[in-house]
């Protein structure tokens, strides 16, 4: 499924709003600020692998949960990917967990629209990001902000049952 409504259901909280780490339960969440590091891709996945640690994600105890895992990893690179190709590279990204569902957002400065290359030509290279986004996600969508320049790109991931 993909939206771009400015935000999903239930997300009435800011992600900016600090939230402990750990697996205690509620709502968590996590920023990084990218501040013109090189290598942000890669950075983001390690981010988001100790994240996924700290809420109890992994180590996986079964296939289906390092798969729900791993998805998480998938969409991450994509969306940072993306920021990088274009819009000149992503600013901040935020990563939310509570019991249900991990939040993925990558703030970056690009004017453009995501979308799913269409129609998806899978034996082509390239352009395939958002599609990917759009298979493995709940949900996906973009913020804008009046005013402000960029936007936010978000995607939310189920939990493994």
């Amino acid at each position: 499924m993909s939206t771009t409504r400015p935000d999903s259901p239930g997300s009435a909280e800011s992600p900016e709003s600090p939230e402990p780490s750990g697996a205690s339960g509620g709502r968590q969440t996590r920023s990084l600020s990218f501040g013109g590091e090189s290598g942000v891709v890669p950075l983001a996945r390690d981010f988001a692998r100790q994240a996924l640690y700290a809420w109890g994600w992994l180590p996986a105890a079964t296939a289906d949960q390092r798969a729900a895992a791993e998805d998480v990893l998938l969409v991450v690179s994509e969306l940072v990917t993306n920021a990088c190709l274009h819009a000149e590279g992503p600013d901040e990204m935020w990563i939310t967990c509570d019991n249900k569902v991990i939040r993925v957002e990558v703030a970056d400065r690009g004017t453009g629209q995501p979308a799913p290359r269409t129609p998806h030509r899978a034996g082509r290279p390239g352009g395939h990001g958002m599609f990917i986004v759009q298979r493995l996600c709940l949900d996906w969508g973009v913020v804008r902000t009046p005013g402000v320049a960029g936007k936010k790109v978000w995607a939310e991931l189920g939990a493994p049952a």
